[in-house]
């Protein structure tokens, strides 16, 4: 457990050093979360309320959307994928670690400076300049917290699945595109999942992917409580250490197939 926060501490401190991309990836996504704000919020027109969200409540998402992009890696990851097709997956099979956990440790000093740098800041933006939403009471807070460790757990176990396929495609990325893509519609980042038909909901609901973002906004603006709350945590919790388990099972079988310099 030590070295994995040994290694969850160097990675945060090397992404902490990247400040200007922090910054420039800052003014990109505060640019692109008003523009958002201001299309949905011209979808009300004259209405007040709409599929259970108030334009306070639609403000407020587009920001917590794009607070979460880099913690989430919401637009892909292909580091695995990287370390695979180079080549430098057999160093890191050698270290004292399983693969998972090196990865995880990685990824976590990532995703806390992204939601640092990156998730605090828009929040403090959207603050300065609209009326935005906030969790009620340190219960509501305390589900939040949960829900974002989740939502990470969940994120990171589909990304490495995703990028598992480098053990059996020479050029994955095609592959990691297109996961992608998928992840951005049927997690709510588009637009809140309520706003879709219940048949849409429904198809969603059957994948991992609104457990990554929907559930966190949800949780947010209070639109679940008391039960409905815990079920939406305990999905969280269930497709994140299903995925967790299935990651692990298809490890297994990919280090099998490593060839590296014909070996």
């Amino acid at each position: 457990m030590r070295l994995f926060w040994e290694i969850t501490r160097r990675s945060f401190r090397r992404h902490l050093t990247y400040r200007t991309a922090a910054l420039a990836g800052l003014v990109t996504n505060s640019f692109f979360g008003l523009v958002r704000a201001a299309v949905l919020v011209a979808l009300y027109g004259d209405r007040e309320v709409v599929a259970g969200l108030d334009v306070q409540s639609i403000i407020t998402y587009t920001g917590l959307t794009q607070a979460v992009i880099v913690y989430l890696s919401i637009f892909g990851w292909y580091d695995l994928m990287n370390a695979v097709h180079q080549g430098e997956i057999s160093a890191d099979l050698l270290k004292p670690m399983r693969l998972f956990s090196f990865w995880l440790a990685q990824d976590l000093g990532r995703a806390l400076v992204g939601l640092v740098l990156r998730g605090f800041t828009i929040m403090l933006v959207y603050a300065l300049i609209f009326d935005i939403s906030y969790p009620a009471g340190v219960a509501q807070w305390g589900a939040l917290v949960v829900a974002l460790a989740l939502s990470w757990l969940l994120s990171f176990a589909y990304r490495f699945l995703v990028n598992l396929a480098a053990f059996w495609s020479p050029d994955a990325k095609g592959i990691g595109r297109f996961a992608f893509v998928i992840v951005m519609f049927f997690s709510g980042f588009l637009m809140p999942l309520r706003f879709f038909p219940d048949w849409v909901q429904t198809v969603a609901y059957l994948t991992p992917f609104p457990h990554m973002l929907n559930t966190v906004v949800e949780v947010y603006l209070g639109v679940v409580t008391g039960s409905a709350l815990v079920q939406a945590l305990l999905a969280q919790a269930l497709w994140a250490f299903g995925l967790v388990a299935l990651c692990q099972f298809v490890l297994s079988r990919a280090t099998r197939r490593l060839v590296i310099l014909g070996g």
